[in-house]
């Protein structure tokens, strides 16, 4: 089979046709180059209007746009663009169905590239196929772009709203992801953590997508919580297990901390330390040892051991069906936390009965609907975010974060290269 049958087996350039194929030595690498010309009595296409209009001239000097490699050797178009005399928008250079505008790459080495870039780091994808970074970067924008402007944002009934810290210095993103059952991704992102912010998702989303929505998930960010109550009244929000928890876990901590320092100025054997990790873990993941070290402990009448058995009675909470049973329990425990005379479970407590209503949705939604998905999500985001050795930029940011965690459509090509 010759190069030229393949070639026009993988793409589809029908007002085209390859001239010639030569393997070119220079500077002791070789390339291999595809002419291209047009078909006889074939009309150009304005790339203003996309009308095809009667040719104008052709320019001297060929253009070459970069194709996808065949065994690791550069693969080039070569071809001498014409130009156009449209009636609509005047002389134009013609539009070629491999390249867009003045980018020197093909559409199918955009989208290689930007497959690669799933996979790999942007910068081993531009060593690997001897790019410069920039190619890679922009690749991967067009493909953002297109999945964006092609993605399907109908039947979106569960979203989830987190934030993750973008730098140092409280520098937060908001993240909104789509969590239904058979659909899953990441459908926006804004910069900071203000109601502001995640009013500009809404206004994105529009009213007639945001009445559909039937469930939220957040945390307990009292600016997410105003936002979405106003704008979605008709969606169950809900307060999810892993946020309560964590922020049960941090109270904890808090009296760790402050007994053992105490206990230290008073002079008393350091029972605490190293106990960190015992007392926040679950039964299931700690080891044999731990265990051991744990029952030893329990044996003192500390504040931290008292903490610690509070928050294992409260995991009794997410076993409940109903949220009237489950709203008892919740009470009678935020009650004898209220008289633990612990101020941080105190506080802890207090938010809890503040939060009473969006936490018994948990139930009201039949506890089917949680943000594990999103943190999930969100452990993703700092893997991408850590390979990439952070992003200079907003929007390099968000087109990473796009590109892959937002589950974007592609176009159909006749041959996939990745």
């Amino acid at each position: 089979m010759q190069l030229k049958t393949i070639f026009n087996h993988v793409t589809e350039y029908k007002p085209f046709v390859v001239d010639g194929i030569e393997l070119v030595e220079k500077d002791s690498e070789s390339t291999l180059e595809i002419t291209m010309r047009a078909r006889e009595n074939g009309l150009p296409t304005c790339s203003g209007c996309g009308v095809r209009c009667s040719g104008y001239d052709t320019q001297p000097k060929a253009r070459r746009f970069h194709f996808v490699p065949l065994w690791m050797l550069p693969v080039v178009l070569v071809y001498a663009m014409r130009r156009v005399d449209c009636p609509r928008c005047g002389v134009k250079v013609e539009q070629v169905p491999w390249a867009e505008g003045k980018s020197s790459l093909t559409k199918e080495y955009k989208w290689f590239l930007a497959g690669w870039a799933q996979r790999m780091s942007w910068k081993e994808v531009a060593f690997s196929f001897s790019v410069s970074w920039d190619h890679v970067y922009n690749s991967v924008k067009h493909a953002v772009w297109w999945g964006l402007s092609h993605r399907n944002l109908e039947e979106i009934e569960s979203i989830g709203v987190d934030e993750v810290q973008w730098h140092r210095g409280h520098k937060y993103q908001t993240l909104v992801y789509q969590i239904d059952e058979g659909c899953k991704r990441l459908l926006w992102i804004g910069p900071d953590r203000t109601a502001k912010t995640l009013l500009r998702f809404f206004r994105f989303l529009g009213k007639e997508r945001s009445a559909k929505l039937q469930f939220v998930c957040s945390d307990m960010w009292q600016a997410y919580l105003k936002v979405i109550a106003k704008k979605v009244p008709q969606a169950i929000h809900v307060l999810d297990r892993f946020h309560v928890m964590q922020k049960m876990s941090k109270a904890i901590d808090k009296v760790r901390a402050a007994e053992a320092r105490q206990m230290e100025k008073d002079g008393y054997e350091p029972l605490l330390k190293g106990s960190r990790w015992l007392l926040l873990k679950r039964p299931e993941n700690r080891t044999e040892k731990e265990s051991v070290k744990l029952s030893v402990l329990l044996q003192y009448n500390l504040k931290s051991v008292r903490s610690h058995l509070m928050k294992e009675d409260f995991q009794r909470f997410w076993t409940y069906t109903y949220p009237a049973c489950a709203g008892k329990f919740l009470d009678a425990w935020c009650t004898r936390a209220m008289r633990s005379k612990i101020d941080p479970m105190k506080k802890m407590a207090q938010t809890l009965r503040n939060k009473r209503e969006l936490l018994l949705n948990w139930f009201r939604a039949d506890g089917a609907l949680s943000s594990g998905v999103v943190e999930g999500f969100n452990n993703k985001l700092k893997l991408i975010t850590r390979k990439s050795y952070g992003f200079r930029t907003q929007q390099a940011y968000e087109i990473a974060l796009y590109h892959n965690l937002g589950a974007l459509p592609q176009p159909d090509f006749t041959h996939r290269f990745f």
